[in-house]
């Protein structure tokens, strides 16, 4: 009988294992989500890998927050004003918030977040993003006022940012970096970690006195799945209700099979090759120009890459400064006219069929980046330019384009932020060895210190456009195409919603009934 027992016991127990509402497969109050990677670590304000900031926005919240859209709305606060000269801001918490496990806070502990964020020792990797911050601090306990160096509409968006969340700093103090190592962990956004397996799975549950209510989802399931071909597998399969990507490879054939499913939407990312402006030949703007002009993007968007990206003629996507992207005034003449108007340029600049121009383009090892550079290179022969390749690993390929050992380079920007700053700033002289093409236009850095410095949001973008026409008429960079983001969402779940920022917090999704 005691035999009979035991083994009735490990039935029992692997019954219970199995079973969805308890385990890790999806269930009736359990959304499994599947990330790219393996959380980094819990700390948010030591984390910098996006796999690790999903997982820490479902357990933090600030003052602000992103909701659906990928949006900035009151979080801890109820709202803010905003003094006329843009520079002051002030947030206006809510009553009685309370960590998971009870404790409360008011206004007087996000200057402390923010001194914890900027202490050496805490090595934050977001530090930079809050430069901008001259001083946060408290009036009263439900009041906290920020003072910026420079007006800056996006600020809501920064504060939404994990490592300005608030952070259960009574239990940090007393336990330093093993506050993490709590479970549940003392959290103060809609959800708490209750087990992390590493390599396994991370399991998040309801935070009961989250300030919002119940979230709609009690379980949420995050799955590390570095391999995007194995990550559809098992969603196709039932496995996973959310993969945060798929293969580029299988974009047709989810469209095709599951086009419900797969969604390819922009994002906040530009792709482009930088030119070396600092030597001959692309010191020579006229020679930028002209291989510019005669680059096919939406060939090279459709055909080479053919995922749903968005040709790109400039750096600011479309949605993020306005509904279209801005584009030179050739972008639309027809193929013969531009390559015309290119050979000008060329024999302008000294370049033919009896001097051909010869530079080497260089790309980090990845076979959509060698596609690209050979559909270039075809597309550059008409004008007797000849092109050679020259491939290596990402290191030593960044390492080049910092030391300026390069001609033309395989390069882009992903934004940190919604904000068309964020990309511009990146081609300012000032970055220093950040600035690969090594443009240096000082009509640029003022119309971009113009822009940064006006309060008026309207005004604002209307500047930003007018400093990326600049950059744009200058191509110290040749724009190709804008990222997309891949996902893959089943049926049964809702609140999900397409955005430029791939933003989709846990607390907005839900299970459809049945």
């Amino acid at each position: 009988m005691r035999y009979i027992a035991l083994l009735c016991t490990i039935l029992l127990l692997v019954s219970c294992d199995r079973d969805p509402a308890v385990g890790t497969a999806p269930g009736p109050a359990q959304i499994v989500r599947l990330s790219d990677s393996e959380i980094k670590g819990l700390d948010p304000q030591k984390v910098s890998d996006l796999s690790s900031l999903r997982v820490a926005a479902d357990q933090f919240e600030g003052l602000t927050r992103l909701d659906a859209k990928g949006e900035p709305e009151p979080g801890l606060a109820t709202g803010w004003k905003i003094s006329p000269d843009g520079l002051t801001w002030t947030f206006a918490l809510r009553d009685n918030l309370r960590f998971s496990d009870d404790t409360g806070f008011d206004a007087t502990l996000f200057p402390a977040v923010l001194q914890r964020l900027r202490a050496p020792e805490t090595a934050a990797a977001a530090q930079a993003l809050f430069g901008n911050i001259v001083a946060m601090e408290a009036s009263g306990i439900n009041s906290a006022v920020v003072t910026l160096a420079s007006p800056d509409p996006s600020l809501p968006a920064l504060l939404a940012h994990p490592a300005m969340a608030a952070l259960p700093l009574h239990r940090i103090n007393a336990k330093g970096d093993r506050w993490t190592s709590d479970r549940p962990m003392i959290t103060s956004g809609p959800y708490r970690l209750s087990e992390w397996k590493l390599n396994d799975h991370a399991r998040l549950e309801r935070n009961p006195a989250w300030h919002d209510g119940t979230p709609a989802t009690g379980t949420i399931i995050w799955k590390p799945m570095d391999d995007s071909l194995s990550a559809m597998r098992l969603f196709l399969s039932g496995g996973a209700d959310i993969a945060a990507d798929y293969p580029a490879s299988r974009h047709q054939w989810l469209q095709d099979n599951h086009p419900a499913a797969a969604h390819s939407v922009p994002y906040l990312g530009s792709y482009y090759f930088a030119f070396n402006t600092r030597a001959p030949p692309f010191d020579d703007r006229r020679v930028r120009v002209a291989l510019s002009m005669a680059v096919e993007r939406e060939w090279i968007a459709d055909k080479v890459i053919g995922i749903g990206n968005i040709p790109a003629w400039g750096l600011l996507p479309p949605g993020l400064v306005g509904p279209s992207s801005a584009k030179p005034d050739w972008a639309d003449w027809p193929r013969e006219k531009r390559l015309r108007a290119a050979r000008a340029l060329l024999a302008e600049a000294g370049f033919g069929a009896t001097k051909p121009l010869r530079f080497e383009i260089r790309f980090n090892s990845s076979a959509e980046h060698r596609r690209v550079a050979v559909a270039m290179a075809a597309m550059w022969k008409p004008l007797n330019v000849e092109a050679s390749l020259f491939n290596s690993e990402a290191a030593l390929h960044f390492a080049a384009l910092r030391r300026h050992e390069f001609a033309l380079s395989r390069s882009g920007w992903i934004a940190d932020l919604p904000t068309p700053e964020n990309f511009l700033l990146v081609h300012q002289n000032a970055n220093g060895a950040g600035n690969y093409s090594g443009y240096d236009n000082p009509e640029y850095d003022r119309m971009l210190a113009r822009a940064i410095a006006e309060p008026d949001p309207p005004r604002r973008q209307t500047l930003m456009r007018q400093a990326e026409a600049v950059l744009i008429a200058d191509m110290p960079v040749l724009p190709l195409y804008y990222y997309v983001t891949r996902s893959l969402v089943a049926n049964r779940i809702a609140g999900w919603e397409d955005n430029i920022s791939n933003v989709h917090p846990s607390r907005t999704l839900r299970i459809r009934p049945r």
